[in-house]
């Protein structure tokens, strides 16, 4: 895709939890995204505090820095000013990938007392998209990678599933369950034509 002359980029929030569950997968498709659609693309991440913690265990840090636009952390749940700016347009919409069960069971209850929380009950109610990636999404027994590289087996709880379902079931929400569908959000959104 060429810029045309004078055109402002479009702009999406990224928002990272304290899931490590595919995050790596994750950062490697918005690279990806970044990279194919660079010239109409900003993508600004925010991380929630547990978020920060995670991306520094992973050691992602340098790779956010280097590949994306803007970076900030959670102070509040109004800090920075994401909810805001969510309602008043400056971004097409809010990915939440990957989403911790505390998060997903936050905004299915209409909790907003965490920085991406607010950010995406304030959007929905201006009509924002906003895509979520839930670390538990189906119940049963899966098996993620630590830092390390050794394998950790974890229980997802039917309890945490229900609030999944509860989020699919909201306007303007979508469920994703593999960070490779985040190629099919960028694909609705930036059609050519």
């Amino acid at each position: 895709m060429q810029k045309k002359e004078g055109k402002k980029k479009r702009k999406i929030a990224w928002g990272i939890t304290g899931s490590g569950d595919r995050l790596v997968e994750t950062v490697e498709v918005l690279k990806e995204t970044k990279k194919k659609y660079q010239d109409d693309l900003d993508i600004a991440v925010y991380l929630s505090k547990a978020g920060d913690k995670v991306v520094k265990y992973y050691k992602l840090v340098d790779d956010l820095k280097e590949n994306f636009d803007k970076i900030s952390v959670e102070i509040d749940a109004n800090s920075p000013f994401l909810a805001g700016q969510l309602q008043t347009g400056k971004f097409e919409f809010l990915l939440i990938a990957p989403a911790t069960s505390n998060t997903v069971a936050k905004i299915s209850m209409g909790i907003a007392d965490t920085l991406l929380s607010n950010a995406a009950i304030m959007g929905l109610k201006a009509f924002v998209p906003v895509y979520i990636m839930p670390s538990d999404y189906k119940e049963g027994i899966i098996v993620t990678k630590l830092p390390n590289g050794r394998d950790l087996k974890l229980r997802i709880r039917k309890e945490d599933v229900e609030h999944v379902k509860k989020l699919a079931g909201m306007d303007d929400v979508l469920i994703l369950q593999e960070p490779e569908e985040i190629h099919r959000i960028f694909r609705k959104h930036f059609r050519s034509g």
